[in-house]
């Protein structure tokens, strides 16, 4: 699988981290599609986050989000560097 990291702008600051549902709802949307989360990053603003996740092609990250009603503003596939 290919590895990619997706912006996400949400304009305000997010508040709180996701609850116990969310992040189940989440999981289930990356088995169905197989995705496999790998990290998340969130800026110091609040207001960003990069996540990197490997996935066969970047259309399934779209539908991803799509999904859980969530941005994704700019998906890049990278490669590791270090």
């Amino acid at each position: 699988m290919a590895l990619f990291m997706i912006e996400r702008n949400f304009g305000e600051a997010l508040e709180a981290g996701i609850d116990e549902d969310g992040d189940a709802v989440a999981e289930a949307v990356n088995d169905e599609l197989g995705l496999e989360w790998v990290s998340t990053f969130l800026t110091a603003d609040r207001t960003r986050t990069y996540c990197l996740y490997e996935a066969p092609n970047a259309e399934l990250l779209q539908e991803h989000a799509r999904r859980l009603g969530i941005p994704a503003d700019a998906i890049v596939e990278v490669t590791q560097y270090r």
